[in-house]
């Protein structure tokens, strides 16, 4: 899936507490479809932070939010396979270090997230790391 088509679809994910809401979801599938305005940067931040509240959601639920968890995780880890990909082109126009940075971070999310499902980490980690790139991209969008 291309990247920005892989953002909108993680845009119209939503959780209510600890499932997804019937009511949301029947009237996002029937709503009039708009295409996503804004710069690349704002659909990649819009997808950190909705990852980010997914798996904060299942956080809140504790034993009961588990397989919100596991979707959490998933979506997430999804969103980092994608970005790592798309660093990992030759027609990236990041630099070489920074590209080598978010490859590294898309392994340990990777990890984590197993290590996580196996009960031996917990999910804060990720959540940190996904708000810190949050910051970033919101802070080069402002200097741009």
């Amino acid at each position: 899936m291309p990247r920005r088509a892989f953002f909108r679809a993680l845009s119209h994910v939503s959780l209510k507490g600890c499932i997804l809401n019937a009511i949301e979801k029947a009237r996002s599938a029937y709503a009039r479809t708009e295409p996503m305005l804004g710069t690349e940067r704002d659909m990649e931040y819009e997808a950190f932070a909705r990852a980010t509240r997914q798996l904060r959601a299942a956080v809140a639920c504790g034993r009961s939010g588990f397989p919100a968890l596991v979707q959490g995780l998933h979506d997430n880890r999804r969103l980092w396979t994608v970005l790592a990909t798309d660093v990992a082109s030759q027609g990236n126009g990041l630099p070489a270090a920074l590209r080598a940075q978010i490859f590294y971070l898309a392994e340990f999310v990777r990890v984590q997230s197993d290590r996580v499902l196996s009960g031996t980490a917990e999910v804060e980690a990720l959540i940190e790391i996904n708000m810190a790139v949050m910051a970033g991209l919101r802070q080069r969008g402002t200097s741009s």
